[in-house]
């Protein structure tokens, strides 16, 4: 699908850079005009993912994470991030609200929070290659809004 409007960037999986990749994902997605909650759960799904790469696809290294961000037509916005790190085993599990490899600090609930603030969650992974999350969501202009 064309991209209206689009943006790439990659960071080190330094627990630092979840804010930046937050914010970043905001600025890009107010030219939607969102409203506050939009804009909050589009924050905290970026969040969830970027926190994934750090914590599990990285977890003894500090590794790459891409994020690209799309605005397609209707007001849909697509945001990829994608790590190069050590994947996941089983994804089918790994959607499963309380499944973690974490550790016992972790909730489980990443994917599951990601699925609920967005319209679409696609997880892609190959062990020992990475994963891709690809998160979608639309945002109706407000005057259409009821």
């Amino acid at each position: 699908m064309k991209a209206h409007n689009y943006i790439k960037m990659e960071f080190p999986s330094l627990s630092s850079n979840e804010a930046f990749a937050r914010t970043a994902a905001a600025a890009f997605a107010a030219r939607l005009d969102p409203t506050l909650e939009e804009l909050g759960d589009i924050k905290t799904a970026v969040s969830e993912a970027v926190t994934n790469c750090i914590v599990h696809a990285y977890p003894n290294e500090i590794g790459k994470i891409a994020m690209r961000m799309r605005i397609l037509k209707d007001g849909q916005l697509e945001i990829m991030v994608r790590d190069w790190g050590r994947g996941i085993e089983n994804v089918e599990q790994a959607l499963k609200p309380l499944y973690s490899t974490g550790g016992a600090d972790r909730s489980g609930m990443g994917f599951t929070i990601m699925e609920s603030f967005m319209d679409k969650l696609r997880v892609r992974s190959t062990p020992g290659k990475g994963t891709t999350v690809v998160l979608l969501r639309t945002v109706r202009p407000r005057r259409t809004r009821g």
